[in-house]
């Protein structure tokens, strides 16, 4: 009988799943209510608090690769599960904020945290699931955050209905137990081995280059150009998320004229279809080459949907409304194919023994992407129209299209290990 619930069977990826679930809870707790607590509560400025998010965002970034790299030194569940009751002391933080230094000095740590904490996620995922099951466990998981996600912002609608000091208050613990909670279940997991490679560059004695003290440097993802173009290209694709959950819902209502419970329809509609389908979207990602073109397909897909949205803005409501609908089914396909594609690469393109750091690196490219398509991305297609809509798919067509000829020189100018791990199969 096929199975319905996106949790895996009993196991250390299930295990995992718990603690996504619970994370990501607190996760949509926040992304709900945190900003209404800084504005309503606190007494912020919008502009404030988004500029100040913006500035921690773009700071917090600085510890993808760091973080990354040091979840290939040390047991990645354990270095999880720190940066997580480290994250539960930032959130409890909030509640202490009156002002906006008081508010930078939060939110700034709590980047950093929330940044490193990926990198180190991803490099847990991949010891998990194994050098063949790693694609298949990051879809699962991210099926189940999105399940927690849409759980969390539920709850969240409950404080946000009382909107009072005491109700952003429990919200605020509500999150930070949650974490709490993450790290004691990642604590069930059995402890993850470090591969070889990875001790040899915590003692200095990889096959890289001579440092100037003659100990060796391990592979370093920053210096690594094809990786980097291949990640590059992910993360201009990686923009679709913004698209959806910051373009679409202005659009829809500004544009296509339709009611503003339209994009919770919207979105939900996106949120079921990615419980539904995230972990068969991701099949055959597992190594470089097939997984360059499910890129390919993933840019293809969301340019096929691009003008299914520009054509909103000229339609009656009603058929704008099912046209909505129908772009985003479509744009939630690709969405899924290049999540299952980007994180098939980020794997197979790292050298084993730099997993996380190689992870880091693919975080810190799509994070930046992230902050500057918030403001390019509006002003494309919201200040654009239409046209703006369709040069997007442009955009996202001629990425994707680029994939799998930058994936071959990736492959190509990848150097042989000297000797492979133990348990990491050829």
């Amino acid at each position: 009988m096929r199975r319905v619930s996106p949790l895996p069977p009993p196991g250390p990826l299930r295990t995992l799943a718990y603690a996504t679930l619970v994370n990501t809870v607190g996760a949509g707790l926040w992304l709900a209510g945190g900003a209404l607590y800084l504005t309503r509560d606190v007494g912020l400025s919008a502009t404030s608090v988004g500029a100040g998010l913006t500035v921690a965002g773009l700071v917090g970034l600085t510890a993808s690769v760091p973080l990354g790299a040091l979840a290939d030194r040390w047991d990645p569940r354990t270095l999880r599960a720190v940066l997580q009751v480290g994250q539960a002391v930032a959130a409890l933080a909030y509640l202490l904020v009156g002002s906006f230094p008081a508010f930078l000095a939060v939110a700034v740590p709590e980047a950093l945290l929330a940044a490193g904490n990926l990198a180190v996620r991803a490099a847990l995922v991949a010891a998990v699931g194994g050098p063949d099951g790693r694609v298949h466990a990051f879809a699962t998981l991210r099926a189940v955050a999105n399940l927690g996600i849409t759980v969390g912002t539920a709850l969240a609608g409950i404080a946000l209905a009382v909107d009072t000091h005491r109700a952003y208050q429990v919200l605020i613990v509500g999150n930070a137990a949650t974490y709490l909670l993450s790290a004691a279940l990642l604590l069930r997991l059995p402890p993850q081995p470090v591969a070889d490679a990875g001790r040899a560059a915590a003692s200095g004695a990889t096959d890289g280059p001579l440092t100037t003290t003659g100990t060796r440097r391990g592979p370093a993802p920053l210096r690594d150009g094809w990786f980097l173009a291949v990640s590059g290209v992910s993360a201009v694709l990686g923009t679709h998320v913004t698209a959806l959950v910051l373009v679409v819902p202005l659009w829809t209502v500004d544009r296509a004229g339709a009611p503003p419970p339209v994009v919770s329809a919207v979105l939900l509609a996106n949120t079921v279809l990615t419980v539904l389908l995230a972990v068969r979207l991701s099949r055959g990602a597992e190594r470089a080459a097939p997984a360059a073109r499910k890129l390919r397909r993933a840019g293809l897909v969301l340019a096929a949907a691009t003008p299914l949205y520009a054509v909103t803005g000229v339609l009656p409501v009603l058929p704008a409304v099912v046209l909505l609908l129908v772009a985003t089914a479509v744009w939630t396909v690709g969405d899924l194919w290049h999540g299952a594609a980007g994180a098939g690469l980020a794997y197979d393109l790292a050298p084993p023994g730099a997993i996380g750091a190689y992870q880091g690196a693919d975080g810190l490219l799509a994070g930046l992407a992230q902050a500057l398509g918030r403001g390019l991305l509006t002003l494309l297609v919201l200040g654009g129209g239409p046209v703006g809509w369709l040069v997007l798919g442009g955009v996202f067509a001629a990425a994707g299209l680029a994939a799998p000829a930058l994936t071959r020189r990736a492959v190509a100018n990848r150097p042989a290990p000297a000797s492979r791990p133990a348990g990491v199969p050829g």
